[in-house]
């Protein structure tokens, strides 16, 4: 509310909130200093094959249900929570303390929905936040941000049974919404130097939900073509 009130702005109804999990982590507190970490033999073993302080590994393996691929400067794995991403989304950047790192929150969907319910009762208005993580993709160069935790919006829209404009009926589309969103607000957060946690996405007319989870936007592992 400090920043709005700063900005001079207001929050409207079925606005959009997007808030790096940078933020998120901080005021919850998961940061770990790594020189408080006592790197196991395992992550010993893939520091030497990786080319990673043992330390940093200890903590993905923590943060971690599976390795999913690593090679020299990488690990991608499997999340507690279900998300496939690199050191288990684990960021050096954006923190305080050459040894800190800042972990995922450890229930987005929960922080996102605490969030929102803390502005409702503040503004009176009904918003969505996405939290959002920056993620590499399959076959792409380059990262986006993603959503990793959402209240109040519907994640994928459905577009099976619709038309086309020459009334072909879709069968495949299904639209990421959240993601779309959170990269979106990406190019006013900027992902290094910027300083700006978080932003308002204004007048997209996206489907509530008080349901939703970004966990309905990962593929299911036998699913995943990638990693077969």
């Amino acid at each position: 509310m400090q920043a709005l009130k700063k900005e001079e702005k207001n929050l409207q109804e079925k606005d959009i909130i997007v808030i790096t999990h940078v933020a998120v982590s901080k005021a919850e507190g998961n940061v770990v200093n790594l020189d408080e970490v006592i790197p196991s033999e395992r992550a010993k073993e893939i520091a030497i094959k990786t080319e990673k302080d043992p330390a940093l590994v200890e903590v993905i393996l923590r943060e971690s249900k599976e390795i999913v691929r690593m090679q020299r400067n990488s690990i991608i794995t499997e999340h507690n929570n279900g998300m496939v991403c690199a050191n288990a989304g684990i960021d050096r950047s954006n923190i305080r303390g050459e040894r800190n790192v800042v972990l995922l929150p450890k229930n987005a969907n929960a922080s996102a929905r605490k969030i929102k319910l803390e502005l409702m009762a503040l503004t009176g208005c009904n918003v969505a936040i996405i939290i959002s993580d920056t993620n590499g993709r399959p076959l792409r160069r380059g990262e986006i941000n993603v959503a990793i935790g959402i209240a109040g919006i519907k994640p994928i829209r459905d577009r099976r049974g619709e038309k086309d404009l020459f009334g072909y009926v879709i069968k495949m589309k299904r639209t990421a919404i959240a993601d779309e969103l959170a990269s979106a607000a990406e190019l006013v957060i900027g992902q290094t130097n910027e300083g700006i946690p978080a932003a308002i996405i204004r007048g997209y007319n996206y489907q509530t939900s008080e349901k939703g989870s970004a966990n309905e936007l990962a593929r299911p592992k036998e699913k995943d073509m990638f990693r077969q």
